[in-house]
């Protein structure tokens, strides 16, 4: 198992708990979250800025 820092773009969602839906799917298929965070959100794009720490097993994900 490796650890990873990635960056996501996420399109911005009518309300928050579906911004944190699509957030944690869009990181899913990257590998296991362990920590995510919101850190920019272009209000002219519609798009947030996403960085997290992801675990992917050595088998492959």
């Amino acid at each position: 198992m490796t650890t990873h820092f990635i960056t996501a773009e996420i399109d911005l969602q009518e309300t928050p708990i579906k911004l944190k839906q699509e957030i944690e799917a869009e990181l899913e298929k990257r590998g296991e979250p362990l920590r995510w965070a919101i850190t920019e959100v272009d209000i002219e794009a519609q798009k947030a800025k996403v960085e997290a720490v992801i675990t992917v097993s050595s088998q492959g994900k």
